[in-house]
């Protein structure tokens, strides 16, 4: 893969500002050919430059990282604009080109000429080779991390050869034997040569025959993953970071609405943000879950179920083990059960998988309650028995009874 760039002296005065204030980690832009003191940041830590370089992608921009502790650094990461300017346009003189003789003159400006014209075509292969391969590995990284696999790499090799406008992919698995498809988008930037995928329609037949159909979209090679898709064409919700039109990001559960449909014809999108309370970890601490008992499996569990999958648990009670299986149910704010083979659990048969704990929040404190009533009302009890046994005799004042309506007073 090619690296050169000619880099502006301006840049070297950066590292070394950069070097004296421990900021030793370099995101430059690589997508230009020429880097300007306005195509480099630095930064103290890499996560920060990482960072920095994955929410700055665009169809123009494209940040590399390097770590250096010096200029000479940088010059032997980056080969330095001068040293390839002189590579590129060699002395004329060493052509002849001022030798005096008019026909030398001649033949020198002529292969003058046609050297630097041969040279800004080399120029411009390597550049577009060095594109090329860029955008071929960031689609690649894409198409991975949202889940679709490695088979289509040499397809959409094919495809960016050939400089369509825009090309799809096709992606067919079967998930708990339910065919689940998808066609991916790639389109070609208005300004450049890189090419984007911005979305992809996916689709999931159920066990009836139905199919339902949604199109998931993409903002900087994040989104909806593939098994995601699954879950939510399959019903289930899915807990995500998303980003507000300003730019803020939050946190929500997602559920497609399949009573409703937008503009598009796909299906409205169910959001329930922190706010609306929903708290997966009381929800499943519910249950007589084993798997909590282990940190790493609870975490494992609790992850599971934020992706929406449907996931396998061992319930512990009374000395007997049922395997079953759970989803989150953020709606409700709740877990739905399924017993081992797959079927809901009724509401009314739950209560046997409980946990020893939710017997119901209301019972233990009403049962707290009532121990309290208990000990209020025989301590006036008690210390009147003690009374009366001093002496033989009581030493508490007599009531007096009244004759007519209304309260005793004592």
């Amino acid at each position: 893969m090619i690296t050169e760039h000619p880099i502006a002296d301006e840049v070297l005065d950066l590292v070394s500002i950069a070097v004296s204030k421990g900021e030793k980690y370099m995101a430059y832009n690589n997508s230009l050919y020429f880097i300007d003191k306005s195509d480099v940041h630095f930064f103290k830590t890499r996560d920060e430059a990482v960072e920095f370089a994955e929410n700055n992608i665009s169809d123009r921009d494209r940040f590399a990282v390097l770590h250096f502790n010096s200029v000479k650094d940088i010059l032997n990461q980056i080969p330095y604009g001068e040293e390839l300017q002189r590579q590129l346009n060699p002395d004329p003189d060493a052509n002849g080109l001022y030798n005096k003789d008019g026909n030398d003159f001649t033949d020198a400006l002529i292969d003058h000429f046609e050297s630097q014209q041969l040279l800004l075509l080399f120029d411009k292969q390597l550049k577009t080779n060095f594109m090329n391969n860029e955008n071929l590995q960031y689609l690649k990284d894409n198409i991975k991390y949202m889940g679709f696999g490695e088979n289509m790499y040499r397809e959409l090799e094919r495809n960016l050869g050939e400089g369509k406008a825009e090309f799809q992919l096709r992606f067919a698995a079967e998930i708990n034997k339910k065919p689940f498809e998808a066609t991916l988008n790639f389109r070609k930037s208005d300004s450049t040569d890189m090419y984007f995928f911005n979305n992809y329609n996916a689709s999931l037949e159920k066990s009836n025959g139905e199919k339902n159909e949604q199109t998931f979209y993409l903002n900087k090679g994040k989104g909806v993953t593939a098994k995601e898709a699954y879950n939510l064409l399959d019903g289930r919700a899915v807990h995500k970071d998303l980003t507000t039109k300003e730019g803020q990001p939050y946190k929500a559960w997602i559920q497609l609405d399949f009573e409703n449909k937008d503009k598009n014809n796909n299906f409205e999108v169910k959001q329930f943000h922190e706010k609306y309370g929903y708290d997966l970890k009381a929800a499943v601490e519910k249950f007589a879950v084993a798997e909590l008992n282990d940190p790493d499996k609870a975490k494992a569990l609790m992850q599971s179920l934020e992706k929406g999958n449907v996931q396998s648990v061992t319930i512990e009670k009374d000395g007997s083990s049922h395997k079953m299986f759970m989803e989150a149910d953020p709606q409700y704010k709740k877990v739905t059960m399924y017993d081992s083979n797959m079927k809901m659990v009724a509401k009314e048969s739950l209560e046997q998988y409980k946990s020893g704990i939710d017997k119901g929040s209301k019972e233990v404190k009403a049962g707290q309650e009532n121990d309290k009533k208990k000990e209020l009302k025989q301590e006036p009890k008690a210390e009147k028995e003690k009374l009366e046994k001093k002496n033989g005799q009581s030493l508490l004042p007599k009531k007096r009874e009244s004759k007519g309506k209304g309260l005793g007073v004592s």
